[in-house]
């Protein structure tokens, strides 16, 4: 590929880029030269099929990973580029904090983590660790599980907490199914935290499981109490 030319091979294409900017290329376009080159079929094609599959770029930024290396010819490494560019897109256009919230409610963390779970399709554990005052110090993706469950140890949980002198946390996790009613499973984890936070006395303030309409507080559903073999 010769200098300045698009990963598309067009170099018509690459000097109205240069000289215009992107606003100067259709969808069709912008979304070849994301995807570039190393697929199994080219880029201008892919991004046809990708416009065709789902119509606007609205819809193809909620698709899930998955489905877009399915049938499309995408394979991992462009459906990253894609991935990457459609969600740096969206956080230019709608900016969230993730740093300095003040929380004092499970609602003042909804945007924050709808945006950080949108469109995963297995369960994804982060730790939130908020100072005295209960404003967010920094947010840590704890685990990443199977489609369907997530293994969590405490330690990996309270080990950044420990850190950063976090004074409180509160842990959150999705459901790729997009239920958010929490699974016994949940209410055991919650539970064995909370015993781990009363011992190195940084409190868990709640643990949120994020669906795909709703946010479940397990303080609000009924805070399991703290047994034997917790």
């Amino acid at each position: 590929m010769g200098r300045g030319v698009a990963p598309g091979g067009d170099p018509d294409r690459s000097s109205r880029f240069l000289r215009f900017g992107a606003e100067a290329l259709s969808e069709l376009e912008l979304l070849s030269w994301v995807l570039g080159p190393g697929g199994v079929i080219k880029s201008d094609e892919a991004a046809r099929r990708l416009l065709e599959r789902y119509g606007s770029l609205a819809n193809l930024a909620k698709a899930r990973p998955g489905a877009l290396r399915k049938g499309l010819g995408l394979g991992p490494v462009r459906t990253g580029r894609l991935l990457a560019a459609l969600e740096l897109g969206l956080r230019a256009s709608t900016p969230v904090a993730r740093t300095g919230i003040v929380v004092n409610r499970p609602e003042d963390l909804h945007e924050l983590l709808y945006q950080e779970f949108r469109g995963l399709d297995r369960e994804r554990f982060v730790a939130l660790y908020l100072d005295t005052r209960h404003r967010l110090q920094e947010m840590e993706t704890v685990s990443v599980g199977s489609l369907n469950a997530s293994l969590v140890h405490p330690r990996e949980v309270f080990k950044q907490a420990v850190i950063v002198s976090a004074a409180a946390l509160i842990v959150a996790h999705n459901h790729p199914s997009g239920c958010a009613r929490p699974s016994g499973d949940d209410l055991d984890l919650t539970c064995r935290l909370d015993r781990c936070g009363e011992l190195l006395g940084i409190s868990l303030l709640d643990h949120l499981v994020v669906g795909e309409q709703e946010i479940i507080s397990i303080r609000e559903y009924g805070w399991p109490v703290s047994r034997e073999g917790c």
